[in-house]
């Protein structure tokens, strides 16, 4: 195998199927009012790669984007309106902090702690949760 090829793959050939994927979490998102297109679903994708690329990481499966989905999909602070929007914008926040961690606590916690701060202590705020975040880290890197 020619390893220069590897790392020249193009991801844009993974965003439909991709995308189909996460229009399979519509069935259970729809019970929170929820519903994302084939469009959002190629945006949420898009997103994933770009934020994965700027971080240097490589992701093999959407585990980590269906998780923050389908979790934050029960906040009381997303609607139809900021639904793909505020996806975006936590993929990015969930990859800041699994590179600031070094990838030492699992992707279940981390979401888990994310949709935590989201809900408490930021009320919606993807902003207040980034520097609580970022606080976070710098505790955690310090032991």
């Amino acid at each position: 195998m020619n390893l220069p090829n590897i790392f020249n793959f193009d991801l844009t050939r993974l965003s439909e199927p991709y995308a189909n994927e996460l229009l399979k979490i519509n069935e259970q998102i729809n019970e929170q009012g929820l519903v994302i297109t084939l469009e959002d679903a190629k945006q949420i994708i898009n997103t994933r790669d770009k934020v994965l690329n700027n971080y240097g990481r490589v992701e093999l499966s959407l585990q980590a984007t269906e998780k923050i989905m389908k979790l934050f999909s029960y906040s009381s602070f997303i609607n139809q309106n900021n639904y793909v929007r505020s996806i975006n914008d936590l993929q990015e926040t969930f990859y800041y902090l699994r590179n600031e961690t070094k990838d030492k606590i699992s992707d279940d916690k981390l979401i888990e702690l994310m949709k935590d701060l989201f809900e408490n202590s930021c009320e919606g705020s993807i902003e207040l949760l980034n520097s609580l975040l970022e606080e976070f880290s710098v505790n955690y890197r310090k032991g």
